[in-house]
């Protein structure tokens, strides 16, 4: 916890929602405190609209203070001399919530309490009840767009809307993993108060709402901080983003802590998902951060933290530390069983791919401790965590995004197999998540965009493009041309939700069936998934496999699933809970399971019948 801040989240007498220690925050008597840590600066002199500049403090371990009267909501930056500079460079507070002219701009001073909250008793919801919706706000039409699709998005069965980065990054479009301003909304979203607003109705329809923030590197555009605080940074280690966050050092610590705090209790966002944890190489701080966390959040909250981690840390998945972590590897091999793909890493789950998934779906982790085919032993076990440690997709921003031209999964593979995938996706023990569009079997492309300017500009565009120079497809340099430019506005608007799609009456019919297997997975798994563990997996073929789960109230659920070209035998005859083909459900009461189908069956330990659908 940060000394500023008291164990009601009070700060210099004025009761505030949170409290960060850096940054500027209004205090009691009106007045406005400002922080900053500044360790490489001989001196900072704080600028604000409309008064004087005013020296800053110097106090302990690098850091620079300052109280005093402002004006509401003025603009503000700080002036740093570093050395023997004269003049000094005005620089944006690294802790602001939110900014006048991007990221090279102002600061603005914003009030935290200025949000009326309408829907004050909302507490969450519990983990189990958990089916994700990602989105980048943008491209569902803001923060308007996602507001409208809110009543849809609950009578589909979704309960909980994931952002992805919403921090303020360069231009007026990004992922939103080019960010610099951590605590700062990006404008073209809008206002603190209307991202508080957006997640206020959110909770209104009876959703929860999770971020995405990105822990382990700066943007290349607007990033100051080495600067004037040279040693955030590492110079003995290097990510493919530059040196290292030095999270050795307390205050660095103390900046992402509080501002994950900031999210949780100011914006009261039901979890957070932490971007690429694997690329911070001090896991003591991942450790103090998930405790901290749920230190302040308290118990009367339900409050969910997720990891991208591709080191398969089960240790971190522990109680009191973090929920769940996105399930890379389950996606990987159903990749691989869907497409035929083999290129990159998932080279890595191309051998032996029926067992794999067989392995994914009884413990979570394929790697647990083996090593990759670049030789490096990656992975803890994990058959010991629960199925909802893990979140399983089949397609996100990073895996459909990641491709040179954006496709999505329906251009990929046979409607028959991802029918099947889906079923398995949605009636499983694992928590499901979608990506925006997938409920309707959207085929958009979702592509890699950005708004650099200049010389970055053409840098990020020429990279994107060396990136699949060892792709078959791409090998000819003219070949390559065919990949969008990540900064042409065409990418971003190519890559948008489109309604007339979603309102054709085939992506009506996914919609429809997306619809009816959540409702069978809220009416029959969720309730039981209390203390729910694997029974066994086992390989039925060559891409088949099917998984038994020990629910909490002792059913037994069972799901099968044949990706191959021929029926398989699944040595019973009880009719299906499911059937990813309708057409099909006899012969798999009859014990055969065609190819390209899955299906699910739910029955009680001690009697040989199926519950039936009603």
């Amino acid at each position: 916890m940060s000394p500023s801040a008291g164990a009601d989240g009070s700060c210099g007498g004025a009761r505030m929602p949170w409290a960060p220690f850096y940054g500027a925050t209004p205090l009691a008597d009106g007045r406005t405190r400002f922080r900053l840590w500044a360790p490489s600066a001989r001196r900072v002199v704080l600028e604000c609209e409309g008064l004087e500049p005013r020296p800053m403090e110097p106090v302990a371990e690098g850091g620079f203070e300052l109280e005093l009267e402002c004006p509401p909501q003025a603009a503000y930056r700080y002036r740093v001399f570093v050395g023997d500079d004269q003049e000094g460079m005005p620089v944006p507070d690294p802790a602001s919530r939110a900014l006048r002219g991007g990221v090279e701009g102002a600061s603005l001073l914003v009030d935290p309490r200025r949000h009326a909250w309408r829907h004050d008793d909302w507490t969450g919801r519990p983990w189990e009840e958990t089916v994700i919706y990602e989105v980048h706000l943008g491209a569902c039409g803001g923060i308007e767009g996602l507001r409208q699709r809110l009543p849809a998005l609950a009578e589909l069965g979704i309960t909980a809307i994931e952002l992805m980065p919403v921090a303020e990054c360069p231009g007026q479009r990004n992922w939103g993993y080019d960010g610099v301003q951590p605590y700062a909304v990006a404008s073209y979203y809008g206002s603190p108060e209307a991202l508080k607003a957006l997640v206020d109705e959110v909770h209104g329809h009876g959703l929860m709402i999770f971020l995405d923030v990105v822990y382990n590197h700066f943007g290349p555009d607007g990033n100051f901080l080495p600067h004037y605080a040279k040693t955030f940074f590492r110079d003995d280690l290097q990510t493919p983003w530059g040196g290292a966050i030095d999270f050795r050092r307390p205050q660095v610590r103390r900046f992402f802590i509080d501002n994950a705090l900031m999210w949780l209790l100011e914006y009261r966002f039901d979890g957070l998902r932490f971007d690429d944890v694997h690329a911070i190489g001090e896991r003591d701080f991942l450790v103090e951060l998930g405790r901290t966390l749920r230190e302040r959040v308290g118990p009367a909250r339900h409050c969910h933290l997720i990891l991208e981690n591709e080191n398969n840390q089960a240790s971190l998945l522990a109680p009191g530390l973090f929920d769940a972590q996105w399930a890379d590897d389950w996606h990987n091999v159903m990749h691989v069983l869907l497409t035929g793909e083999h290129a990159g890493y998932y080279a890595d789950f191309v051998e032996n791919a029926t067992e794999k998934l067989s392995t994914a779906m009884a413990e979570g982790f394929i790697y647990q401790g083996q090593s990759t085919r670049k030789g490096e032993a990656r992975g803890e076990p994990s058959g010991h965590l629960p199925p909802t440690t893990f979140i399983d997709f089949l397609q996100n921003h990073d895996q459909v995004g990641n491709r040179a031209l954006g496709d999505r999964l329906p251009l990929l593979t046979q409607p028959e197999a991802l029918d099947a995938a889906t079923l398995l996706l949605l009636l499983s023990p694992a928590i499901p998540l979608l990506f925006m569009g997938e409920e309707w079997g959207s085929t958009r492309p979702f592509l890699f965009f950005t708004d650099h300017r200049d010389a970055l500009a053409d840098a990020v565009r020429e990279g994107r493009r060396r990136e699949f120079a060892e792709f078959s497809a791409f090998e000819d340099p003219a070949q390559r041309e065919r990949i969008p430019d990540p900064n042409a506005r065409e990418t971003f608007e190519a890559s948008c939700l489109d309604d007339a799609e979603a309102d054709a009456p085939e992506h009506r019919r996914c919609r429809e069936r997306y619809r009816q297997w959540l409702a069978l997975r809220h009416r029959h798994v969720v309730p039981r998934l209390g203390s729910c563990h694997a029974i066994e997996t086992r390989t039925l073929g060559d891409k088949a496999v099917q998984g038994r789960w020990r629910l909490g109230d002792d059913r037994t659920l069972t799901i099968a699933i044949n990706l191959s070209a021929q029926a398989v035998a699944l040595g019973r005859a009880e009719a299906p809970l499911a059937c990813s083909l309708e057409a099909c459900v006899d012969l798999v009461g009859r014990g055969q399971l065609p190819a390209l189908s899955s299906a699910v069956w739910l029955q009680p330990v001690e009697h040989g019948t199926a519950e039936a659908t009603t």
